[in-house]
């Protein structure tokens, strides 16, 4: 089934259905909107949190409806995933669905005993996050967390999985910025000696808070955005769909919401059809939202091989992928980041159409 899905999405994606007979491979679900740090970087320190986790309800719909065709849920978002009281039983009620699961923390409350009982689940893949190897930068981006704690927390959590043979995942990130950018190589030296560390991952900011004039040109537009035919969609916290997590962050409104409507209606919403033929005519940059994107777009080669293998594959082969465009030297085409741009005039904000409202729902293709 899930194969099978795959291939109705990959030749939805080849031929530009604006309708698919699929749904995503990939979700983000953010099982709580609460966190305990505050990072320059983050779009919650723009964008006001609720102190509140998704209710079993939401998240339950969720997995059911999407359990035949879902590969990959990362259970994150703009909170903290070991703040989530229900984070163990939601990777549980995931596996019991054949979905797998990542998760990505702050590591503040990676302590010895949540580190045992993580290891006893069936999570597959974990994102440590660690934004410098200086505590003096560490501290900059990651207020309110002690440089030492959190990477005694990480080695240990590594050890410990080490020691298990566990299979799990283990990657270490960091988020390249202007104040981290020279600790690069002390951080890769650093990780890398660690063992039980399957990756270590330096990743681009994609965040407009750091870089509040970085988007897309127009032809950087000359191909679609993968995540509107592959996803991952983007679920918030009390079940607001988004098309993807560049949209909520970049004021876009929500296509749908689960448990009001079915998965598949919402995936297929007209907000969803209109960007897709936005994206097909290449005139997505007439989309704020996408506009002001700061995702980096990859070629449809890569989009395509994206479709080809499972979800999981997938994941781990993106840091791979990363390194050889960016450090290998190969056609930097391959994957498109964003740059400075100057704003045009006008752009076009894609919303959801109030309900009853036929003007609105029958608006001018975006």
């Amino acid at each position: 089934m899930r194969a099978w899905n795959r291939a109705k999405l990959l030749w939805g994606y080849l031929t530009r259905q604006s309708v698919l007979p699929a749904l995503p491979v990939e979700y983000i679900v953010e099982t709580t909107a609460k966190c305990n740090l505050y990072c320059p970087m983050c779009p919650r320190e723009t964008h006001k949190q609720p102190k509140a986790d998704m209710s079993p309800e939401v998240f339950d719909r969720l997995v059911q409806e999407s359990g035949r065709t879902a590969e990959h849920m990362m259970l994150i978002g703009l909170g903290e995933p070991f703040l989530d009281p229900l984070i163990f039983d939601r990777i549980e009620y995931c596996h019991r669905h054949s979905i797998s699961t990542l998760l990505s923390t702050n590591g503040t409350f990676l302590d010895e005993a949540v580190a045992d009982r993580l290891l006893r689940t069936p999570l597959e893949q974990i994102t440590l996050s660690f934004d410098g190897a200086s505590k003096e930068t560490f501290e900059f981006y990651r207020k309110g967390a002690r440089f030492e704690k959190v990477r005694d927390n990480f080695v240990r959590f590594a050890r410990m999985k080490h020691a298990r043979q566990s299979s799990l995942q283990v990657v270490v990130q960091m988020v390249r910025m202007e104040r981290n950018a020279g600790e690069q190589g002390e951080f890769l030296r650093f990780w890398r000696s660690v063992p039980g560390v399957n990756q270590v991952r330096i990743k681009a900011d994609e965040t407009n808070l750091m870089q509040p004039q970085a988007g897309h040109a127009a032809e950087d537009w000359r191909h679609p955005c993968h995540y509107l035919w592959r996803g991952p969609l983007y679920v918030k916290q009390n079940g607001d769909v988004y098309p993807c997590c560049q949209s909520y962050m970049l004021d876009g409104q929500p296509v749908g919401r689960i448990g009001e409507e079915p998965l598949a209606r919402i995936w297929n919403s007209p907000e969803m059809q209109r960007m897709r033929r936005a994206h097909a005519s290449s005139r997505a940059g007439e989309i704020d939202i996408c506009a002001r994107c700061c995702t980096t777009i990859p070629h449809p080669l890569l989009v395509a091989g994206s479709l080809v293998f499972h979800g999981r594959t997938v994941r781990r082969l993106l840091p791979l992928v990363e390194r050889l465009t960016y450090l290998s030297g190969l056609p930097a085409a391959l994957l498109r980041p964003s740059k400075p741009l100057e704003r045009p005039a006008e752009l076009v904000q894609i919303s959801s159409p109030a309900a009853g409202d036929p003007a609105r729902s029958q608006g001018p293709e975006r």
